[in-house]
């Protein structure tokens, strides 16, 4: 009877091997995809380079050259991209994307030098709106303003009497506001400061300025006048908005995005039945001590849970700080610049611990967004007392930012496995004013990429959307040059921590798909992994570092489709 089995056994083994061939039941498959004569960084160590790869559905099933690829060719069945010779490598993995419908009405601000042409704008959009109805605009940047100074309120009252106009600072931590938000907002010059918020007032008259750092944007009250459309029309509206989101992010070979506080899953789902999501999506729930929310976002895990390929729950997010550019930012010692405040915390220390072991004991990932020395220690303190208590070992809690660290924090991210969440651009952004806020001692530990490398830290990159741009050539750039977007002479700010290309390109890829526990099957090129992948038009590893910027994305491929050609 046993030897019958045996027989039986092998009779069926080699039967498979005559049906399927001896290298497996794939070679006798078409593949869906292949593309070749192609320079493939692979980002996978046991086979870094190659020259070829092959896709069926979604993933990725053979990586080589072309003599090994060529056999899941069909000319009827396979589509075929010639390379000629560019480089390919993962899709890019934006671990920190504040991604969202992008408002046609919006008045981009962004890298403006001269504040007379906010003053323009802001005219301009008045005399195409109503009386009453509200104007939004920013990423205004006063340190690229030709005077570095803060605007005011009289910037853009003259010009807009009936109008609200709100105009965000670049990082989201400060806004500028007219007279009439102030007004309808009832905030004076006797208003208190909210706790983790300031009401800017003029030093010397003690009058309102109009900008409102942190938690004091709160107490907006706009009093506009709303513009009704009907739910056609909203609907319609809505979904120009998101396909603009979209188009842009695949032209700039962005496969994956990690909301950090938010995103709409449901919307996520339709569309993607509808077929229109081209990127895979994070969605994320605020950091909460409320156990209803927590149960809530316990059910939206099940329902999208870490397991899914296109639309999952990530983490729940909180704030422990602002940011540098507004001085909001929390540090162990004054600002250079402004030496009455060292920041402001969002809340207490004990508030903070309390809400990170109720998430961590019920085991949601954590991701808090911490700028200054003193609030990236106070995370990695409530961290470091969640492992004490609740033992979990490969939570992967992250730090959002990390920006500007103490020298004693750097080796306690990898000692407690925490994610550094970064996002490259935000060096280049800030390093013009940083030592003018904090110092030069202080600013030896800014956005120390490579200090954490070396001492095992996990990273993984993103841009910080729309705080700064989502085109992940900017993020290459600043990693590995520290210079600013113009250029300049010298090796970069404080050289020591740049990356190489390399290490950049993998951060974006392996490390953010790692920090959403995808690192077994995406950010890499590699068999049985999701085929999600860049052609360039350049060679990011041979080109001067003044055309990284330049680069341009020819075809993302997500799941095995072509999203974008160029």
């Amino acid at each position: 009877m046993i030897l019958s089995n045996t027989i039986s056994a092998m009779f069926l083994l080699f039967a498979f091997f005559i049906i399927n061939g001896c290298s497996g039941g794939r070679d006798s498959e078409p593949a869906d995809l292949v593309i070749h004569n192609a320079k493939i960084f692979t980002v996978n160590d046991e086979n870094p380079q190659a020259t070829a790869v092959a896709v069926k559905g979604e993933v990725i099933i053979a990586v080589g050259d072309y003599k090994l690829i060529s056999k899941y060719i069909d000319k009827e069945k396979t589509k075929v991209i010639d390379a000629a010779g560019r480089l390919v490598v993962p899709g890019f993995n934006d671990a920190h994307a504040h991604f969202g419908p992008v408002d046609v009405d919006y008045i981009e601000l962004r890298y403006t030098t001269d504040p007379a042409i906010i003053t323009e704008k802001v005219k301009e959009k008045v005399a195409e709106v109503e009386p009453g109805q509200i104007i939004r605009g920013g990423h205004w940047e006063h340190e690229m303003f030709i005077d570095k100074k803060w605007p005011a309120k009289e910037l853009i009252d003259p010009v807009s009497p009936d109008n609200p106009v709100i105009l965000s600072r670049a990082d989201g931590h400060s806004v500028l506001v007219n007279s009439y938000v102030l007004k309808a907002s009832g905030i004076t010059k006797d208003t208190p400061d909210p706790y983790g918020g300031e009401i800017q007032r003029d030093p010397e008259t003690g009058e309102l300025t109009g900008i409102l750092k942190e938690t004091a944007q709160n107490l907006i009250k706009t009093g506009a006048v709303k513009i009704e459309y009907s739910d056609e029309e909203k609907k319609i509206r809505n979904e120009k908005e998101w396909d603009v989101a979209f188009d842009m992010a695949a032209r700039d070979g962005v496969t994956s995005i990690q909301m950090p506080g938010g995103g709409d899953a449901e919307y996520m789902k339709k569309r993607k039945e509808a077929g229109k999501l081209t990127l895979r999506i994070d969605v994320a729930g605020n950091l909460t001590d409320d156990v209803k929310k927590l149960q809530k976002y316990d059910s939206l895990r099940k329902e999208y849970p870490m397991e899914n390929r296109w639309i999952r729950f990530g983490y729940v997010k909180g704030f422990i700080d602002g940011t540098l550019g507004s001085a909001t930012a929390f540090f162990f010692e004054p600002f250079e610049d402004e030496p009455e405040t060292s920041g402001l915390p969002q809340m207490p220390y004990d508030e903070l611990e309390k809400k990170v072991l109720l998430c961590d004991s019920m085991g949601f990932q954590i991701g808090i967004h911490a700028i200054g020395s003193k609030g990236n220690n106070w995370v990695l303190n409530a961290y470091e007392k969640a492992r004490e208590v609740n033992g979990r070992n490969d939570s992967r809690h992250r730090i959002e930012h990390a920006q500007i660290l103490i020298e004693e924090d750097i080796p306690r991210f990898a000692e407690l496995g925490v994610i550094a969440s970064m996002q490259p651009t935000h060096c280049i952004t800030d390093k013009r004013f940083c030592e003018k806020r904090i110092g030069w001692e202080r600013s030896k530990f800014a956005y120390p990429w490579k200090s954490l490398l070396n001492v095992g830290t996990k990273i993984a990159f993103g841009t910080d959307y729309s705080v700064e741009p989502l085109n992940p050539m900017e993020g290459l750039y600043a990693a590995v040059t520290r210079k600013d977007r113009k250029g300049e002479e010298g090796d970069g700010w404080f050289s020591g921590e740049k990356l190489s290309m390399n290490e950049a390109i993998r951060l974006y890829t392996l490390g953010s798909a790692y920090a959403q526990f995808m690192e077994d099957r995406k950010g890499m090129i590699k068999e049985d992994y999701l085929a999600d992948m860049v052609i360039l038009d350049r060679d990011l590893f041979n080109i001067p570092e003044d055309e990284i910027m330049k680069t341009k994305v020819d075809y993302t491929i997500v799941g095995g489709k072509v999203v974008f050609k160029r």
